[in-house]
């Protein structure tokens, strides 16, 4: 990836993050995170994987962001000082929820390992 489209996103990471923090009403409880922006190589499209907790709410949050798309990117446009603006593309990012569950899976092997170990010093 070239230096110009990695600068692209993280402008536009950060220039959406804020867009979504004050103009994007969202259920209560619930928090957005835009995990990864990745722009295509001629700029024209950018895929924006987005994370919700808790996770029951991803789809909820997505449906929002697609049904709002057309005001976002509006917003995006006018705060860009590029010609043209890549269109938005938001998508589920689900390497966080594997991750967590993951994460379980080994503290609950902690855990047994733990009562394993107390079991034998008795």
């Amino acid at each position: 990836m070239n230096k110009r489209i990695s600068q692209v996103n993280e402008l536009i990471k950060r220039e959406l993050s804020q867009i979504l923090l004050r103009e994007v009403d969202f259920p209560e409880k619930v928090l957005v995170t835009i995990t990864e922006v990745k722009a295509s190589d001629n700029l024209s499209q950018v895929k924006v994987w987005i994370s919700a907790i808790p996770e029951s709410n991803s789809e909820k949050v997505l449906r929002i962001l697609n049904k709002q798309i057309y005001f976002i990117q509006q917003i995006l446009n006018k705060r860009l000082n590029m010609r043209p603006v890549p269109k938005i593309v938001f998508a589920q990012e689900k390497q966080s929820s594997e991750a967590a569950r993951i994460e379980q899976a080994l503290d609950k092997v902690q855990e047994l390992e733990k009562d394993d170990k107390f079991d034998r010093m008795k």
